[in-house]
């Protein structure tokens, strides 16, 4: 199954990246961390219930940003202040600008919520 697509404005809104003014340089809004030097120190030594992968799609389109580190087609890393706890989603970054309005962002980010609810009381169910 595939895993649920979301539209980035609800990774920022919900997931609350991290600026980090010790990455070597500003990237992605001074939330990004490159894939090398002194960044990956600092990305590894974050807790990975914290740590995201931005990666470029296969059609070179679309971006995405995806849980957990990753090393394929890798942009940029990202650490959050909430953390994604193993859940398995994806949020699309796409080259055609576009931001949800008010109320399709509270939508999203209510199906969001529901997911992780619904994740976390599967997994509760498999270690019972």
């Amino acid at each position: 199954m595939a895993a649920p697509v979301f539209h980035e404005d609800v990774f920022y809104e919900y997931f609350k990246p991290i600026l980090h003014p010790e990455a070597q340089r500003e990237i992605w809004g001074g939330h990004g961390l490159e894939t090398v030097g002194k960044d990956l120190e600092i990305v590894c030594g974050h807790d990975p219930a914290f740590l995201w992968t931005v990666v470029d799609g296969t059609t070179g389109e679309d971006q995405w940003i995806i849980p957990g580190l990753h090393f394929v087609n890798r942009l940029c890393y990202l650490t959050t202040a909430i953390p994604h706890n193993g859940i398995d989603v994806e949020f699309k970054i796409s080259r055609r600008l576009h931001t949800l309005t008010a109320l399709g962002l509270k939508r999203e980010i209510s199906k969001l919520v529901r997911l992780i609810i619904a994740t976390h009381v599967s997994a509760s169910r498999m270690v019972a």
